[in-house]
């Protein structure tokens, strides 16, 4: 099993600045891609930013050039950067990992129990 532990959400101004941070457990587990999802009351759960293990990115139209995710392999954890952070960004943000089972052909995809951003005016 993988376990995804998100940290780093809280509260802020708009304008203000947040660093998410997701390191994933499992040392059998290979990842392939890490990102970030959110999920705001009364919406779907959207995709925010992606990032591949060669460091292929992408990202979510309205957070382009605010918000940077980056990602440490050693570690097995993803970073999301969010600067000049709006009201309309709030909103439950969850880490995803999705790769495989090495030796095996299993593959799996795993979130986070998810953090909380909230963007005041």
């Amino acid at each position: 099993q993988v376990q995804l532990v998100e940290s780093g959400g809280g509260l802020v101004q708009a304008g203000g600045s947040l660093r998410l941070s997701c390191a994933a457990s499992g040392s059998t587990f290979s990842i392939n891609a890490m990102g970030w999802y959110r999920q705001a009351p009364g919406k779907q759960r959207e995709l925010v930013a992606t990032i591949t293990s060669g460091g292929m990115t992408n990202y979510l139209d309205s957070v382009k050039g605010r918000f940077t995710i980056s990602r440490d392999n050693a570690k097995n954890t993803v970073y999301l950067q969010m600067n000049s952070l709006k009201p309309e960004d709030t909103a439950v943000y969850y880490c995803n990992a999705a790769g495989y089972y090495r030796g095996t052909d299993r593959t799996g995809d795993y979130w986070g129990q998810g953090t909380q951003v909230t963007v005041s005016s």
